[in-house]
This record gives structure tokens, sequence and C-alpha cells, in this order.
């Protein structure tokens, strides 16, 4: 299990965050083997988490706390994406 689908598959965040969903290839991208263990992650275009509320839960008293635990939920999910996403391959800072 990846540190990622160690986040994404755990029941809670589930629960309340649903599937990833986005764009993504049909095949493997060139050079990425078809049979890779992460080829669902490879083929993303796109990592997206949508939350919905009804009509009846935005009106209620602890809707903003709705809004606090959703996006605590959801913070090692953006922690892991900042890090991959400002890292070379390395493992190296990109931002300096």
């Amino acid at each position: 299990t990846t540190e990622l689908e160690a986040i994404i598959e755990n029941d809670t965040f589930k629960k309340v965050w649903g599937q990833l969903v986005g764009e993504e290839l049909k095949t493997a991208p060139k050079g990425f083997d078809k049979e890779d263990p992460n080829i669902e992650f490879i083929r993303k275009k796109q990592f997206i988490f949508i939350r919905k509320f009804s009509d009846k839960e935005v009106l209620e008293n602890d809707f903003a706390s709705q809004i606090d635990e959703s996006f605590k939920l959801i913070k090692p999910y953006f922690d892991l994406m900042s890090n991959i996403l400002t890292t070379n391959l390395n493992g190296e800072s990109l931002l300096n």
C-alpha cells in the first residue's frame, strides 16, 4: 500500500470525500508499463475529491464545524500532494 492509497482508502476519508475523480488516460503513458501496480494513479491527469452538501446540511447550525472537520480530514492528502509536487525524483525541493 502506498502512502496515497493509505490516505484515500481510509474508511472515514472515503465516507466524507468519496472516490478520487478526474480525467485519466485510457492506457499507460509512453514509457510506463501498463502492468505497473500503480498504473491507476499513473494514468490520472487530475486528482480531484468533491464533497457535496445538501441544502439542509448547509442550513444546519453546525455547518461551519462540518466544513472544518472535512478539511482536517483531507489535510493529509493536501500535505502529501504538496510534497510530491514540490520535490524532484530524488526528493529534493524544487522551491529553492
